[in-house]
């Protein structure tokens, strides 16, 4: 199906453009979104009366791309990442992550734009990567992998790691040591709390070697006691 297009698209070209495409493309995404318009005469006409509007727009494009493709290529972006001692990363560099390096610079590109060799940087080094613009327009982005050392082996720990966690274990091997310290003097304040309160006359033991009448005198007093209580 013939269609012109009624603005830029990235997969297609740009407005005022006239492209053929798959008749369910453009009846089920192109058109309900405003992207083309069919191809008629009265389309036709349509797209010329704005003619002269569209190629100012698209020489304002030029010249921003322009200054942009200068800009993309004085600068360099570094990218640290893991490595292993031979040099290869763990996992990759995406054109994602270099458009996000972009963006904290300031210079917003969509990641579909960004041609990196091979898909994807799997090593340290420098890069050069293809960054398109506008039209034919491209730019050529530095782009340096930097490795921030060796990943440790699956299930290891590091000493620096380690440290930290025995200090931890130590310390709450204290904790628990003082909460049970802490819980032992509570009970036995209680318990001499309660022995303080309790209306029990005192009766103080005797020594082996008392006298057997004062023994005598003391076990009779300790039963006339309990006898009141019972009853």
């Amino acid at each position: 199906m013939k269609v012109i297009l009624n603005t830029d698209v990235a997969t297609l070209g740009e407005e005022g453009d006239v492209k053929d495409v798959a008749r369910g493309y453009a009846r089920n995404f192109l058109i309900p979104r405003d992207l083309v318009l069919p191809y008629t005469k009265q389309n036709v006409a349509i797209i010329e009366g704005r003619r002269v509007s569209i190629e100012r727009r698209k020489d304002e494009k030029r010249s921003a791309a322009m200054g942009l493709k200068e800009r993309i290529e004085s600068i360099t972006v570094t990218i640290k990442a893991t490595v292993g001692a031979s040099g290869r990363l763990f996992g990759s560099v995406s054109s994602t992550m270099i458009a996000e390096e972009l963006g904290k610079l300031g210079i917003e590109i969509e990641r579909r734009r960004i041609e990196i060799p091979d898909h994807t940087i799997k090593s340290t080094g420098s890069f050069p990567v293809r960054v398109k613009l506008y039209g034919d327009q491209e730019a050529t982005l530095k782009v340096v992998v930097t490795g921030d050392g060796e990943k440790p082996a699956e299930g290891a720990e590091s000493p620096a790691a380690a440290a930290p966690s025995a200090a931890v274990a130590a310390e709450s091997r204290e904790e628990v040591a003082t909460a049970t310290a802490t819980e032992t003097e509570t009970e036995a304040a209680s318990e001499e709390t309660a022995l303080d309160t309790d209306d029990t006359p005192e009766f103080n033991e005797l020594e082996d070697n008392e006298p057997d009448a004062e023994r005598d005198e003391y076990d009779a007093e300790r039963d006339e006691y309990d006898a009141e209580r019972d009853e």
